[in-house]
């Protein structure tokens, strides 16, 4: 996938907030006393640290036009038992999106920010102009059991936007196939939202462990008892993991269909490949949010040099999970290799790509290296400045 680079990092945007900007996260907007007070604390709080003419500005109107975009959580809906829907009213400097596209949002836990990119799932042109994602929280998921499980309406978080090319064409494909699993329904569930009725013809595979696992479960039924779309659910534990093979019966004319495919890897791997063997490569799109993984070197040591933190690493880990898992205060942003958000600087060293195999290493005329650590393990010792 192909998509535009949101901005690279900046004080406002790095992993941990600086002073000032964990000083200003703004008025909660809470009625009555409590409310009161909890912006006179904000207030105090500021005024404590040093402020530039921005930042009061931020502190009476933190979502006006020209302030860093940020948006509040009006709303938190359960979709499954370890998914919800965030609604959010977002800042005047919103853009809008195309649907299918994602955000990354940036949520402060225990003092430190990070960033993660999520499908928006909102019909757009509401008057209400809230978007909407739902993360689905994931074993050890710092930020998404947070965001399913924590989070409560009046919460203010930063917002980048919406970018991504897992989108449909301006002109319509006559027939259509969305083939998702888990999570990966979520951008499908964008374009359903907001093109279903110019669409004339639509089938929708989704896969799920159980159908309590089946996210929108109940809205994808109402499409289908109307008869907008063709759905076909697939439940691990009754008919066992999707054949690809099997589409020759679900979908017969599937090599006609222009699809998009969005889920886990080894679905997305698969998809390619099936797609690939029947010469029509060219009617897929996909939606990658974690690279795939190629053989895993052999690792080595890496040493977060500000940290003064020397951890090993095996050669499928990406550095930033290694780091993290050591405590180190590691930039991030979409976690996939688009955004860019955890480029830091290698002062000498070897990595391996994940995605490709490929070896980045130092050498005595090289100098210092950028690399992207969500991308890349390491291949051998390696130095960061970090």
């Amino acid at each position: 996938m192909t998509a535009t680079l949101p901005r690279q990092a900046t004080d406002r945007h790095t992993a941990r907030p600086s002073a000032r900007a964990a000083a200003l996260p703004g008025l909660p907007g809470l009625p009555g006393l409590s409310g009161l007070l909890g912006g006179a604390r904000k207030v105090a709080q500021a005024l404590a640290t040093p402020l530039v003419p921005a930042d009061y500005l931020d502190l009476i109107d933190p979502m006006r036009a020209g302030a860093d975009l940020r948006g509040r959580i009006v709303d938190v809906t359960p979709e499954t038992a370890d998914s919800a829907t965030l609604t959010i009213k977002p800042g005047r400097g919103w853009r809008g999106h195309t649907p299918g596209q994602y955000i990354r949002i940036g949520v402060d836990i225990d003092g430190v920010r990070h960033w993660r990119a999520y499908s928006l799932t909102h019909r757009a042109g509401t008057p209400d102009g809230h978007l909407t994602i739902t993360p689905k929280a994931i074993p050890d998921g710092v930020v998404s059991n947070h965001l399913v499980r924590r989070t409560t309406p009046g919460t203010m978080v930063m917002l980048d936007q919406a970018t991504g090319d897992f989108t449909l064409p301006r002109e319509l494909p006559r027939k259509a196939l969305f083939l998702t699993a888990g999570s990966g329904i979520t951008p499908v569930m964008g374009m359903l939202r907001n093109h279903l009725d110019e669409l004339p013809d639509v089938v929708q595979i989704h896969c799920a462990p159980t159908e309590s696992d089946v996210m929108f479960r109940e809205e994808l039924r109402s499409y289908a008892a109307a008869s907008r779309l063709t759905l076909h659910e697939n439940l691990d534990d009754v008919a066992g993991v999707l054949d690809l093979a099997s589409l020759d019966a679900l979908v017969p004319d599937w090599r006609e269909r222009e699809t998009w495919v969005c889920g886990p890897t080894g679905l997305l791997d698969a998809a390619e490949a099936h797609w690939a063997a029947a010469g029509v490569s060219d009617l897929l799109h996909v939606e990658r949010f974690r690279p795939s993984v190629v053989e895993p070197g052999e690792g080595g040591t890496v040493t977060f040099e500000r940290a003064s933190v020397t951890v090993d690493a095996d050669g499928s880990t990406p550095i930033l999970d290694a780091g993290e898992s050591a405590g180190v205060l590691m930039p991030s942003g979409c976690r996939m290799g688009i955004c860019f958000g955890c480029v830091v600087t290698m002062r000498e060293g070897a990595v391996r790509d994940l995605r490709t195999g490929d070896i980045t290493a130092t050498d005595e005329n090289s100098g210092d290296v950028r690399i992207q650590t969500c991308i890349n393990a390491a291949a051998g010792p390696c130095h960061l400045d970090l």
